[in-house]
């Protein structure tokens, strides 16, 4: 199994992708917020204390996306296009599933802005309603849909291929 963000000393690198041709990209990825229906209610009805919780999610997503390089070691930084974050809440069942779509015409994919977007919009909504609730919990971020490249089109729940390079 041959790793590509190593050198052949086993030094961590970034990936040259210079002599790819740039693509239009796309990707969306989620993350699940866990809470209690009537704190859900709240943030639905902008009755949390700290105020309008999905508004200020969705401006921190977005940011996250934006700034992933900064965050994610070998990641490159990358132009972005287009980002949305959205929100589908299920009252009854106390979850909000954040949403993060991406697109950029690159050399390389946006999955990991995608995935950050949603983790940072998560981690928002925690920090937001954390006075009211402390239990809440945030899981299964995952990629739900990503296009561009010469990998192809993936979606979620689909049989793939493993790929050890991209």
């Amino acid at each position: 199994m041959q790793f590509n963000h190593f050198d052949q000393n086993g030094h961590a690198i970034m990936v040259d992708v210079s002599g790819k041709q740039p693509t239009m990209r796309t990707a969306i990825a989620a993350a699940t917020v866990r809470m209690s229906p009537p704190l859900l209610a709240a943030v639905q009805q902008g009755a949390v204390a700290k105020g309008d919780v999905l508004g200020v999610a969705r401006l921190a997503g977005i940011m996250g996306a934006k700034r992933t390089c900064e965050l994610i070691p070998l990641s490159h930084p990358l132009a972005l296009h287009h980002v949305t974050v959205d929100f589908d809440l299920d009252e009854p069942g106390g979850t909000i599933t954040v949403r993060c779509t991406v697109r950029a015409f690159e050399r390389t994919g946006v999955e990991m802005e995608a995935m950050t977007g949603a983790t940072v919009a998560a981690l928002t909504i925690y920090d937001m309603c954390k006075g009211s609730d402390k239990s809440i919990m945030i899981g299964e971020v995952r990629l739900l849909f990503k296009e561009g490249g010469k990998s192809g089109v993936y979606r979620h729940g689909e049989t793939s291929t493993t790929r050890l390079a991209d």
